[in-house]
């Protein structure tokens, strides 16, 4: 499944729920997902990982689609086979 398939999924699902949410408080549902994913990695729980990777990818596709943004064009338009800031692959940025 492509970025863009797995967004569209998440618009048949849940977008008009998302969207009656609204941005404000589906952004916040994402930064409770990212904390619940912090959690996880610090438990280094493989089944909780995978859980909360996915719960954070399903609300920032959500997010998307309120806002009308298609993750997949945006992230290739950005990350187009190389690092956006030094322009290398793989990156050469200091740290």
């Amino acid at each position: 499944m492509r970025i863009f398939e797995f967004q569209e999924l998440m618009r048949r699902l849940y977008f008009h729920r998302d969207a009656q949410r609204g941005v404000e408080k589906t952004f916040e549902w994402l930064v409770d997902e990212v904390a619940e994913l912090g959690e996880a990695l610090k438990a280094n729980d493989k089944k909780a990982l995978e859980n909360e990777f996915a719960d954070v990818i399903a609300w920032l596709a959500s997010l998307a689609n309120i806002v009308n943004v298609n993750l997949e064009e945006a992230a290739i338009n950005k990350y187009d086979g190389k690092c956006p800031k030094c322009g290398k692959l793989p990156c050469q940025c200091p740290f």
